[in-house]
């Protein structure tokens, strides 16, 4: 596989924009996916129907998706193993309260809930959209209940911060935050006359406001994605952790398949999970068994049985991929010196002794060939012996399937902050070596 030349690079950094711009929430992210993979041949089973054993396919729910090609391995047995790409499509952000209403003063609210671990300062004082899901009261649908995406991707929201003369502290302490009582948006001035969030949906649906029965909405920043600096060589975007992946992951899953063409020795499998920013405790989460039980499905979809799903996973291999921290020049004291990780300096590999990641050897070993399969650096992360570390789905699938894994990701600086940023050349690079780990040479 070539080093990525500079049509690809430009082709993937505009892709990986165009990518988290249609993208503000995870079932955004989501149908997004899904229309660059039935672009290039894949469908869509459903988890209640019987599955084919052979095709290209793939499976959604809520805001996590997972797609594979049996195609790619042709004749081989049920017992084939995978190799799985794993990542998330959801960001830390606010979200909105069920019953999300508040008139203090003049001034029209809406409730917030804090989700995941954002730099709450970066969401101060910006023009936000809202996105998310709605259910809705549908006669002809299971269950009497419909779901709707909603995008509003225009100024409604704003969280107001206090004037620097009010806080005058502020600028030798910093801005302290009480959840509750200080993050709640404005979007209007009627002291309660205008209409209720209730309301505003059941108008932009186009369905009487009683038929509006519950909602999972949140905020999204509004500045679109866009390359920046001297020379262009830098990107500024709001979502890169983790949707940078969700992109690649997409992108270098297609390519895999097309480059195996029926003659790959595994099963090359995208995963990616919701709710990995607030633990993936859930029914769609990393720690859940959604990919497990794909596992198994497509196993035994290919007529094979326990014994075939057992001896399928002892020969895989996980990738979970998420977003790295790049040495910040400001703070060069926060990292492990011995480990620097360069903007557009290639994809990272990520170990921490303590289990926060699931590298070990035999994956890290892995991912080192993919690179030098792609014709692409490589970089290596380790957190400071005196920092605690984060961690990924990567422990938490090693754990629920036996599967040897490996931890990696792309160079980025401002993780969780609402615009984050990442270097031009580094998507390209990450789109090749994910490739490569799915099809491997």
């Amino acid at each position: 596989m070539p080093t990525p030349d500079a049509a690809a690079r430009l082709d993937h950094v505009a892709g990986l924009c165009d990518f988290i711009d249609a993208s503000p929430s995870p079932f955004h992210a989501v149908q997004t996916a899904v229309a660059a993979l039935e672009a290039a041949g894949f469908s869509e089973l459903r988890e209640t129907d019987p599955w084919p054993g052979s095709g290209r396919h793939y499976v959604r729910r809520a805001g996590s998706l997972a797609a594979w090609s049996t195609e790619a391995v042709g004749d081989l047995p049920s017992s084939a193993g995978f190799r799985v790409l794993g990542g998330h499509t959801d960001s830390p952000n606010l979200r909105i309260k069920p019953n999300p209403d508040v008139t203090r003063l003049e001034w029209d609210q809406l409730g917030v809930e804090v989700y995941g671990g954002p730099l709450i300062t970066t969401w101060l004082d910006r023009d936000l959209g809202l996105s998310g899901r709605v259910a809705i009261r549908d006669a002809e649908a299971p269950g009497g209940i419909a779901q709707r995406l909603v995008l509003v991707d225009e100024p409604l929201l704003r969280v107001a911060h206090l004037a620097i003369h009010l806080d005058r502290a502020s600028a030798q302490e910093g801005v302290r935050l009480n959840e509750q009582q200080h993050l709640a948006p404005v979007w209007g001035a009627s002291a309660g006359a205008g209409p209720s969030l209730r309301a505003f949906l059941a108008d932009r649906l186009e369905v009487p406001e009683r038929d509006v029965l519950a909602h999972d909405l949140m905020t999204h920043d509004l500045t679109p994605a866009t390359r920046f600096g001297r020379d262009a060589d830098l990107v500024a975007a709001p979502r890169l952790d983790n949707l940078a992946t969700a992109y690649a992951g997409v992108q270098a899953l297609i390519a895999a398949d097309a480059a195996l063409a029926g003659d790959g020795g595994r099963i090359p499998l995208l995963v990616l999970f919701d709710h990995e920013e607030i633990g993936s405790m859930t029914d769609r989460g990393g720690f859940s068994s959604f990919l497990p039980t794909l596992l198994e499905r497509v196993v035994l979809s290919r007529g094979g049985d326990r014994e075939d799903l057992h001896r399928a996973l002892a020969d895989s291999l996980v990738c979970s991929a998420d977003m790295a921290h790049a040495t910040h020049p400001n703070y060069i004291e926060r990292h492990e010196p011995e480990h620097r990780i360069a903007i557009n300096g290639g994809p990272v590999l990520k170990v921490n002794a303590k289990g926060r990641y699931a590298s070990d050897a035999p994956g890290a070993a892995a991912f080192a060939l993919a690179c030098e399969q792609a014709g692409v650096p490589m970089q290596r992360f380790v957190v400071r012996s005196d920092l605690p570390c984060g961690s990924t789905i990567g422990p938490m699938s090693a754990a629920l399937t036996g599967v040897v894994t490996v931890d990696v990701g792309a160079p980025m600086l401002s993780m969780h902050s609402a615009r984050e940023m990442c270097g031009a050349d580094d998507p390209a690079m990450y789109v090749a070596a994910l490739t490569a780990m799915l099809a491997p040479s």
